[in-house]
């Protein structure tokens, strides 16, 4: 029994948090004598050997914080594995980054690499990690049982699990009717992406037709399935819609890359941006200047994020209490894209 002990466990059957666990672990005088000894006789009883797995062990740290990314190549993501690292130097710890691809086996695959490299936490980069079918999200709950999880634009409620996101669904809707209120009655919506993320922004989209009374038209949203780097493929695929006689004067998309795209079909096609075709990008990425004119674009504040994901991981690995959620609100930066 003991080797399979975690301080989750010990919470569980104490009856208390694994923060207070740790503290406890920690020798903290914060906290009540009653307490302390109602942890040490649950240690004892089942003879538990804090690991390197055990949070908020200050002398077993390893000083090490796993990250998991699907794909670096993408804008999004490397942009994030960027501020987390250098947030992470900043405070002291190491970080050791795999990425993973986006099928489940290789995720689980990677996660049981870093945790048994004793990192101290993992780093969830994406909504992407967060899978429809339940089922195959045990592999994070078993993860959270040893040690903190991070999720960067991602909610899972889950003990040890802590989300730091960005409201992508009123960001969405905020950006679309803006866009209704301009004149524009036709909107096209592309997505690239069914993941937790990706499903808020449609749904975002979606409610702001519905709340002016403009009927859903399914050949209105539409998923291009190509590589994030296929900005041609884009192109095309506008054209296709467009030459099968579906009429659209705004584009709201989910990605940077699908608005460039966009634009790009504008331009091949005579058809000005943003007098006869508004257009509106997501990430406010380095994408989002390169079209003319430049592209308005919905800023998820992934800076902000990602200084307070690392708040909160180096607050939980210090035994401090920590929001479980933290949720900022997007922006729309505007640019020569839109009117409004």
């Amino acid at each position: 029994m003991s080797n399979q002990m975690t301080i989750y466990d010990i919470s569980k059957k104490a009856g208390v948090s694994i923060a207070t666990v740790s503290r406890v672990l920690n020798g903290s005088t914060n906290v009540k004598p009653k307490t302390r000894k109602k942890v040490m006789d649950i240690i004892e009883q089942y003879g538990y050997k804090p690991n390197a797995f055990a949070r908020g062990l200050g002398l077993n740290s390893m000083k090490t914080i796993g990250i998991l990314c699907a794909d670096a190549s993408d804008l999004y993501l490397a942009k994030a594995i960027y501020f987390i690292e250098q947030n992470l130097r900043e405070n002291g710890y190491n970080s050791v980054l795999c990425c993973t691809g986006y099928d489940v086996a290789g995720k689980q695959k990677s996660l049981s690499l870093l945790l048994s490299q004793h990192v101290d936490s993992v780093v969830m980069i994406g909504s992407n990690f967060i899978m429809t079918n339940d089922e195959d999200n045990q592999y994070i709950r078993d993860a959270a049982a040893s040690v903190p999880i991070m999720l960067l634009n991602a909610d899972f409620d889950c003990t040890n699990v802590f989300c730091t996101l960005c409201d992508d669904y009123k960001a969405t809707q905020d950006a679309t009717e803006k866009l209704i209120k301009s004149g524009v009655k036709d909107i096209l919506y592309l997505y690239n992406s069914n993941s937790y993320s990706g499903l808020k922004k449609l749904a975002g989209f979606q409610n702001a037709l519905l709340t002016n009374d403009i009927p859903l038209k399914k050949q209105l949203q539409q998923c291009f399935k190509g590589s994030h780097e296929d900005i041609d493929g884009v192109k095309n695929f506008v054209e296709g819609l467009y030459n099968k006689g579906i009429k659209f004067d705004g584009i709201v998309t989910s990605d940077d890359f699908l608005a460039v795209g966009s634009m790009n079909f504008a331009r091949a096609n005579h058809i000005k941006v943003p007098s006869q075709l508004q257009i509106i990008g997501y990430n406010n990425s380095i994408l989002s200047h390169c079209s003319e004119p430049e592209l308005s674009s919905i800023d998820n504040r992934l800076e902000d994020m990602c200084t307070q994901l690392v708040k909160t991981l180096i607050g939980t690995l210090t035994s401090n209490e920590m929001p479980q959620k933290t949720i900022f609100s997007g922006e729309l930066i505007k640019r020569g894209s839109t009117i409004f």
